[in-house]
């Protein structure tokens, strides 16, 4: 079989950009290792408006389970900083419902569905990508002229043909449990020595149920499980009892884009090319936005019989048009704060919670675009409540 365009992984990322292929008048097929799409799971499941809009999903889709408008973000001694959106900024979905959405829109543009098949080695055949695909107790081969690499963390097709793995992988666990969160509207976030370098959280279902987790940037010895039992043990201690640990999910969270994300006849894109946000580590939004642009490029580049290296750069320097300052901003605020002592957080916390800072973070928070509320607070009228240390970093940020 030859196919114009090839991808590999059928998560949200590897389904959009097979649908936007297809869109361009490309024949693609779409191929996934599992089962059946969206198992196992290995996302938080908290998407931003922003990221079901370039999903192309409604949120009245059946995937959704919650809405969220604000968030209590917790220091390390227990001050709280309560940021209220004023209006639904996120949604809480069923990953496996969400992800079977996108690929059946995939599917209905005329892709090709792939289940059970897992792509082991690439090899290149007269300008054609040579893919070798085990299906159960069966080897196929197929050709196409671009693929696409939409396959996660463990970026098995960056490898294959020498791309580069992103810069830094954070370990992520989370349960389903039983938990009374302060209000069905807020996730709750914890920052500090919690969850070293990055944030826990709970994340709010239905019924008393919700989603308790963290990732971690900075394990030392111990293993992200030891992490979410301290917190849930000093969650107990203020009387938020949190009770049956079920749906246990594991996964790395990539921090940091790879160095280079096009090759000839291949372009790799989601968390296989790094691109998740430091800030948040959330990719759906920022996978979908690359993954409109390698659909794209991919389908044209067939089209023109040049799926060369210098071809296929212009996915790389779009995304990065789009994305790219961002996400390089995002690293750096990343970094910082993972670099502060629970001290430094507390006091942090302390200008934060001033009345004019919080509102400033409520009308400019955006989880896609932190960008836009670290400008706004370099405003000297509003730099003068924040402490020194943290202005200091604004300032070598912007």
């Amino acid at each position: 079989m030859r196919y114009d365009v090839a991808v590999v992984g059928a998560g949200p990322v590897g389904s959009v950009a097979a649908r936007y292929a297809a869109l361009y008048g490309a024949k693609v097929a779409l191929f996934e290792e599992h089962a059946t799409v969206g198992s196992p799971v290995q996302c938080a499941g908290l998407l931003s408006v922003r990221a079901m809009d370039e999903c192309g999903i409604s949120p009245n889709d059946l995937s959704v389970i919650n809405s969220v408008r604000g968030a209590f973000v917790y220091s390390p001694a227990g001050t709280c900083l309560p940021i209220d959106g004023g209006s639904t900024r996120a949604f809480v979905v069923s990953r496996k419902i969400f992800d079977r959405k996108l690929a059946s829109l995939a599917t209905s543009e005329g892709v090709d569905l792939f289940l059970n098949s897992k792509v082991v080695a690439i090899d290149k055949n007269s300008g054609f990508s040579r893919l070798h695909v085990q299906r159960s107790d069966k080897h196929d081969v197929i050709e196409a002229s671009v693929v696409i690499g939409a396959d996660g963390v463990r970026h098995g097709v960056a490898s294959m043909v020498g791309l580069p793995a992103p810069s830094r992988i954070m370990s992520g666990i989370q349960f389903e449990v039983q938990m009374k969160t302060t209000r069905q509207d807020f996730v709750e976030l914890f920052v500090g020595t919690c969850a070293p370098g990055f944030f826990a959280w709970a994340i709010p279902l239905s019924d008393g149920t919700a989603r308790l987790g963290l990732a971690t940037d900075n394990m030392g010895s111990r293993d992200s499980l030891s992490y979410l039992c301290e917190l849930k043990d000093k969650l107990s201690k203020r009387g938020c009892a949190v009770e049956g640990m079920l749906d246990f999910v594991v996964g790395g969270i990539p921090i940091g884009v790879a160095a280079r994300t096009f090759s000839d006849g291949v372009l790799i894109c989601g968390d296989a090319a790094g691109q998740v946000k430091p800030t948040s580590g959330g990719g759906v939004y920022t996978g979908a936005v690359c993954a409109k642009i390698a659909g794209e490029v991919a389908a044209k580049a067939a089209f023109e019989n040049d799926t060369s290296k210098s071809r296929l750069e212009e996915y790389e320097n779009r995304w990065k048009q789009a994305l790219g300052k961002e996400l390089n901003l995002g690293l750096k605020a990343h970094d910082f704060v993972g670099s502060l002592s629970d001290e430094q957080l507390d006091e942090l916390f302390s200008s934060l919670a001033e009345p004019n800072v919080l509102s400033l973070i409520e009308k400019y928070g955006d989880m896609d675009h932190p960008s836009i509320l670290l400008r706004k607070f370099l405003n000297p009228l509003n730099s003068r409540h924040l402490k020194g240390f943290f202005v200091a970093f604004l300032k070598t940020l912007l």
